[in-house]
């Protein structure tokens, strides 16, 4: 199981008191609005003076078409596929080998090419956690954020509507909003191109200067947003092919099942940490505990992790394992606390949500490639109000060894996947079914 903390951390008071505060221009609200809505699911749109909601989306997919027309790079990438027999045909071919024991090739891990694709087709179309919903509550408050290397812009417009734009000026590519704030509108700082909180482009300076300037095509450009309690997620097609709650699946059915009321639940911190890896490989290490006996002995005390009571399951996009208490292990995890056996989900391609047993908390966060071989991940906890410092203290220890103690493990297994020699390894299904699940949507995705 992957690290669930350590390096980097940030108490609420300091997250909500940012020096990284809004450089976004137009003038600001105080209107009070509504809260983290139930699990849906919505698109940005540009609907106002200057553009419209289908517009908007025919500007996106015409963005995207262009961004896709064949390239000296794209057609290296399709050749390296051919080439390497990661194309669809070849994969199903090999997917009775996956299943049984296989694993993805090494150099996907490490490979510049494999990197490219993976943004394009997992990355740019899938779901991913994004921000808490008490970030942007109230009207015209908004907060950018990086979806896996989407810069995205979410904000709530005078409406109480949630909506995500990319956070690129329509103008030459700056980035229009840093940090988070409040704002009557969003307003680029290189040439004041200035867009209402629906995305709509509202005033370019010196435009009555420029013969058949449209602005009703310059619009930001919309992406899918949605809510599920006080989380929010993004999808950098507007139009995802998998909807939201298809996506979710019964993951909210699980986490109240587990016995945690998240309305109950309040933002402590975010912990942050870098690895040396490949996002992959932290993905992966989190989806198992076969690794867990050996290397994480105060967790392995704490937690069941034995291969007859620690349960995996898998889903069409995501899965979960389910963690006891051990009995007599005594210390954070109590086996008489709220929740009666850790949860800790993955929700494809990137996002991870955890449940420890006892007192009521969750951790939810992505984790974000930050190039072939380096990975960021962060996660915001969330605790029960039955949760006391003495508690905490003894919580935040042990996540902060069980996550040193991640780090070790993926950066020598990134260390060894660059080998070039051994191409692929043998995995262990009956421990390690999460993993071959996941690639397989990786593979799929990329064959796509």
């Amino acid at each position: 199981m992957a690290d669930r903390g350590t390096a980097v951390t940030k108490g609420a008071a300091a997250a909500s008191a940012s020096g990284r505060r809004l450089r976004c221009g137009g003038a600001s609200d105080s209107v009070a609005g509504p809260g983290a809505g139930s699990a849906t699911g919505t698109s940005g749109s540009g609907a106002g003076a200057y553009g419209s909601a289908s517009s908007s989306r025919r500007r996106a997919c015409c963005l995207r078409a262009s961004a896709a027309a064949p390239t000296a790079r794209s057609a290296t990438v399709r050749s390296l596929i051919a080439r390497r027999g990661y194309h669809r045909a070849s994969y199903t071919q090999r997917m009775a080998i996956d299943v049984s024991h296989g694993t993805l090739p090494f150099d996907w891990y490490v490979d510049p090419a494999v990197a490219r694709l993976e943004q394009a087709r997992i990355f740019a179309r899938h779901w991913q956690y994004a921000a808490r919903a008490d970030e942007i509550a109230e009207p015209g408050s908004f907060v950018a954020v990086d979806a896996s290397g989407i810069p995205i812009v979410l904000v709530r417009d005078r409406a109480g509507t949630l909506r995500g734009f990319v956070n690129v000026c329509r103008h030459r590519g700056y980035t229009v909003c840093e940090g988070r704030g409040q704002r009557e509108t969003l307003q680029c700082p290189y040439h004041a191109w200035t867009y209402a909180l629906d995305g709509s482009l509202r005033n370019a300076p010196r435009a009555d200067r420029e013969p058949g300037f449209d602005p009703d095509g310059l619009g930001l450009v919309p992406v899918a947003v949605a809510e599920w309690g006080p989380f929010v997620f993004a999808n950098g097609d507007p139009n995802p092919e998998v909807p939201f709650a298809e996506w979710l699946g019964d993951v909210p059915d699980l986490v109240a099942a587990s016995g945690l009321d998240l309305t109950a639940l309040t933002f402590d911190r975010r912990s942050e940490i870098e690895y040396a890896c490949n996002w992959k490989v932290c993905v992966e290490n989190f989806l198992e505990c076969y690794h867990c006996a050996l290397n994480h002995p105060s967790l392995s005390k704490a937690v069941d992790t034995s291969a007859d009571n620690y349960r995996l399951e898998t889903r069409r996009w995501s899965s979960v394992q389910f963690g006891p208490p051990r009995e007599g292990g005594g210390g954070v995890y109590d086996t008489m606390g709220v929740v009666a056996q850790g949860q800790f989900h993955l929700l494809f391609p990137n996002t991870a949500l955890n449940v420890m047993p006892g007192k009521g908390n969750l951790s939810i966060g992505p984790v974000l490639p930050r190039g072939p071989e380096r990975t960021y991940r962060y996660l915001d906890y969330f605790f029960g109000p039955e949760v006391d410092e003495t508690w905490l203290a003894d919580f935040w220890e042990l996540d902060a060894v069980v996550g040193q103690e991640d780090r070790v493990l993926v950066e020598r297994v990134q260390r060894g996947l660059g080998n070039g020699i051994v191409g692929s390894g043998r995995l262990m299904p009956e421990s390690e079914k999460l993993i071959a699940h996941f690639q397989r949507l990786v593979a799929e995705a990329l064959a796509d």
